[in-house]
């Protein structure tokens, strides 16, 4: 499968700047025996733009209901004309797994986002050092990609944390980018390896001996870290008590603490809770809403239908623009200043404060 792309086709191409897009996935790459990268291009005459280490949220027809995933993109912006995401089959996953069995180059699925702010373009610093275990690897992957590009002079101290060296994702690229990159230094690190694997490099758990052996001057970087929830605590809490300067420390996360419930006052009346309505403007619904439900709680509890992916503020999947009313709404960085202004809210956070139509 081939796609001609003339000059004058690059200068018709207009900036990915929707909310919502079309993709089609042109390749699939093994990269681990449980990892995968599905590389896509817009199905209209676009190009990608976005920061290196946002996500998207995919769209997957797994069943009668299609399944929300958030998944970060591990290619540059740098190279604007596909993007791709790196993706790890878990034991139990659902999404990824579907993506493992059927999602084949030609196939169409539908994308939300860019969106995200855990990226060198956000937070920049003089000399970084990124951290990851297992699929963490993406998103460093997309700013160190993005920097060999741009400014391949940049200082990078690189850990990955894998189970074994047949689990490295981006091990041998790595490597490549490397040999361009003179301040990209690589320090892997496994759990365990097998008599036949050839591994002179270290192994066991990372600590802040392992961390300091690989990168002698981590106090003085800004860090990036991004894995399993116990990993990034684990390494957030050795960082803190070794004395770093935490307002550098940056990591990703696709399940915070979820939001405290807030009750308005304007919900409370003097001889007990009064209901607000959430009106469903698009299914025709009037629905009550007890007081601390969230928008989206409401919603299921009609039978009304808005998407969700991570339900904590962050993906942007449940996105709804409100008509009416008022909400207090406790995101976490899901949704643009620029939407909020034109009356976007995100359904999984948001709490009426007093009856509230939105558009759904």
């Amino acid at each position: 499968m081939t796609m001609a792309v003339t000059y004058k086709h690059i200068d018709e191409m207009k900036p990915w700047s929707d909310k919502l897009h079309m993709l089609e996935c042109i390749s699939v790459t093994p990269e681990t025996p449980d990892v995968m990268t599905f590389l896509f291009r817009s199905t209209d005459t676009n190009w990608f733009r976005y920061i290196p280490g946002q996500f998207v949220t995919l769209e997957l027809p797994v069943g009668p209901e299609p399944l929300f995933r958030t998944y970060t993109l591990s290619s540059t912006p740098s190279r604007p004309y596909a993007v791709a995401v790196t993706v790890k089959a878990q034991k139990n996953s659902i999404g990824t797994r579907w993506m493992f069995d059927n999602l084949k180059p030609g196939m169409k699925i539908r994308a939300l986002g860019p969106l995200g702010d855990f990226s060198y373009v956000k937070h920049p610093g003089d000399k970084y050092l990124f951290i990851s275990a297992g699929s963490g690897v993406t998103p460093m992957m997309s700013m160190v990609r993005d920097m060999c590009d741009r400014a391949p002079h940049s200082d990078i101290s690189f850990i990955n944390c894998s189970r074994t060296p047949a689990d490295i994702v981006f091990r041998h690229e790595l490597e490549y980018l490397a040999r361009y990159m003179p301040n990209l230094s690589l320090g892997f690190i496994v759990e365990s390896c097998g008599r036949t694997d050839l591994w002179s490099g270290l192994k066991g758990f990372v600590d802040k001996a392992k961390i300091a052996l690989l990168s002698h001057d981590f106090m003085d970087r800004t860090v990036f870290c991004c894995g399993p929830e116990p990993f990034m605590a684990a390494v957030s809490s050795m960082l803190e008590a070794s004395g770093f300067d935490m307002t550098r420390y940056h990591q990703e996360s696709f399940a915070p603490a979820a939001p405290p419930v807030a009750v308005g006052e304007t919900a409370i009346e003097a001889d007990g809770e009064a209901l607000t309505t959430v009106g469903f403007t698009l299914s025709g619904k009037d629905v009550p809403c007890q007081p601390g439900q969230t928008v989206l709680m409401t919603a299921r509890a009609a039978g009304v239908r808005i998407g969700a992916a991570c339900e904590s503020g962050i993906c942007g999947t449940c996105r709804v623009l409100k008509l009416s009313g008022e909400v207090e709404m406790n995101h976490n960085g899901g949704i643009l200043d620029e939407d909020i202004a034109e009356g976007y809210i995100l359904a999984c956070c948001s709490r009426p404060l007093t009856d509230v139509k939105v558009e759904a």
